[in-house]
């Protein structure tokens, strides 16, 4: 069966639409890069080489330094499609960071976004 396509695309070419859906809303890339650091391990420079080398998405977290361990407390609906039910675990992790995303977007506060429990 052959790769799903999207497993070959550039994250450098999806992070400006992110950029742009973040920014439209209030929220800064400071925010969408904490969101990323939060789910893949990469810091502010693992984050620009990703951009700088144009690796796939496979790639991207296939070399992510470490997935965050509340990764699996991400739900809900994305392109019509609960992310909790994606079998495939690459595209699960496409479809988190796309709610990621998604949800700082919409404005919920960060705690949230980052799945912290309140102390």
């Amino acid at each position: 069966m052959a790769e799903h396509r999207i497993y070959g695309v550039p994250f450098a070419s999806i992070h400006p639409h992110y950029v742009t859906k973040v920014e439209r809303k209030g929220r800064t890339v400071a925010e969408l890069h904490e969101v990323l650091t939060w789910l893949t391990g990469y810091d502010e420079a693992g984050i620009a080489e990703t951009l700088a080398d144009e690796r796939s998405l496979r790639d991207f977290f296939d070399r992510a330094p470490a997935m965050h361990p509340a990764a699996s407390q991400i739900t809900g609906v994305i392109c019509g499609v609960r992310v909790e039910e994606i079998e495939d675990p690459l595209m699960q992790r496409i479809r988190w960071m796309d709610k990621l995303v998604d949800e700082l977007a919409k404005g919920k506060a960060m705690e949230k976004v980052l799945r912290q429990v309140a102390a």
